[in-house]
């Protein structure tokens, strides 16, 4: 009996870790390039930080070992569903399921700050930050899944605020107005994982490009990606 609960248990955990936040991507180590939902299939979808739907696919056959996980997706050869004329105009036409996942979004009548974002995929549920949140982070993406997403605020450093402050329990810094103009606004730090970029008195490297710290970092079952 002690068994079958235990295999029961593992079984309910590897089910809940399906279609759940895998990657979140940034652009020149500046802005959150995407966020990547894994299906059960094997599918990544990327959503913007905004909640739109962005693309599709798989992964790389022939990954690159400096870069498993590449900016761009392999097309998806499987079946794809929209949204048909039936449905809200805030729905139309837009994608319903791809492959066994199905994706659902906010309609209009519901809130209009949220109107046609991202609602789910699949088991994962995403929401928003609204109105009546501080203006640097308003729109952006408040929940995917597991995992909250919090932001530096208005009020705070020119060259951090708006950005990406941390994921779940994971903590993400970034180098200062105050700092050399060529890494201002880029990160400093994710979790316990450091980068340093190249300034304009590095006499090697040329000046805001990376000197130092992977290019994927695997935090809490969330791959972090910096797309160069």
């Amino acid at each position: 009996m002690r068994r079958y609960l235990l295999a029961s248990l593992l079984m309910i955990a590897a089910g809940a870790g399906a279609q759940e936040l895998n990657q979140v991507g940034f652009t020149g180590g500046k802005t959150v390039a995407f966020l990547t939902f894994r299906t059960d299939q094997d599918i990544l979808i990327r959503l913007s930080e905004d909640g739109k739907l962005m693309e599709w696919g798989t992964a790389s056959l022939y990954p690159s070992n400096n870069n498993p996980y590449p900016a761009r997706l392999q097309a998806y050869p499987g079946r794809v569903e929209y949204y048909g004329n039936e449905y809200d105009s805030t729905l139309r036409g837009k994608v319903k399921s791809i492959g066994a996942c199905n994706i659902t979004y906010f309609p209009g009548s519901e809130n209009a700050m949220k109107a046609g974002k991202v609602r789910s995929i699949g088991r994962s549920f995403v929401d928003y930050y609204e109105q009546y949140d501080n203006a640097a982070f308003r729109g952006k993406v408040k929940q995917a899944g597991l995992f909250s997403f919090n932001y530096y605020a208005a009020y705070e450093d020119e060259a951090i605020r708006g950005k990406l402050k941390s994921v779940g329990t994971t903590n993400i810094q970034y180098y200062s107005s105050f700092d050399d103009k060529n890494i201002r606004g880029k990160l400093k730090s994710i979790g316990s994982f450091s980068y340093t970029w190249y300034t304009q008195t590095d006499s090697r490297g040329y000046p805001g490009t990376l000197k130092s710290g992977a290019i994927t970092q695997s935090i809490s079952g969330v791959n972090y990606l910096l797309i160069m």
